[in-house]
């Protein structure tokens, strides 16, 4: 009898563990109630290292896009700035990356935008620094990815562009938190400390999806 019951508890315990795993297991691959906006358009371009970057290497990662230049003396800094927070905020975490378009390719070589990256101290081998054909670039920012940035002489720098930082998903989807009246915000505010903060805690429910 003794036997009996312990192969009962045995087999309780076995039972409870198992339902526990399947649990965890379902909460670690749940969805977040983050807002699909779309997939991210394909792109390829060329990055600090002279390598070829595409939307592909960031598949199965979870990563942040802006696009900005190196001369700018506006927004830029501050961008930039904000992006080492997140950096500092996932550095390590393979799943994580940054891709940092330029919308100056002509000045912003492989060889600036190396120099820059080493200037702001970028540490993290998924922050690519990417330039290629200024209309390609252009299109992909306008069109591609619905965030303005041109040419302007008299912009300061010579060149305009929003600050916003968009968020993609492990599959190559755009996401987005939904504001107080349940409309999806689409992009983050990239120059502003509640913009990051936000999408600081984005990046966790996507890299726990």
């Amino acid at each position: 009898m003794k036997n009996k019951y312990s192969y009962i508890g045995i087999s309780f315990i076995v039972l409870v563990f198992g339902i526990w795993a399947v649990k965890e297991i379902g909460n670690r691959f749940k969805r977040s109630d983050l807002f699909e906006v779309g997939p991210v358009p394909s792109f390829e371009l060329t990055n600090q290292d002279n390598k070829k970057i595409t939307d592909k290497d960031y598949k199965g990662k979870v990563y942040v896009v802006e696009f900005f230049f190196s001369t700018c003396p506006t927004i830029c800094p501050v961008m930039n700035q904000n992006m080492l927070k997140l950096q500092d905020k996932f550095y390590g975490n393979p799943e994580f990356g940054i891709a940092s378009i330029t919308i100056n390719p002509e000045y912003d070589t492989t060889e600036v935008l190396k120099k820059h990256a080493e200037a702001l101290g970028v540490k993290h081998y998924n922050w690519h620094f990417l330039t290629g054909d200024r209309d390609y670039i252009y299109n992909l920012a306008n069109t591609g990815f619905n965030v303005y940035a041109g040419q302007n002489k008299n912009a300061p720098g010579g060149f305009e562009h929003s600050g916003l930082f968009a968020l993609v998903d492990k599959e190559g989807n755009i996401r987005c938190r939904k504001d107080q009246y349940g409309n999806p915000i689409m992009y983050y505010d990239g120059t502003a400390e509640a913009g990051v903060k936000e999408i600081k805690e984005d990046i966790e429910k996507l890299l726990e999806e």
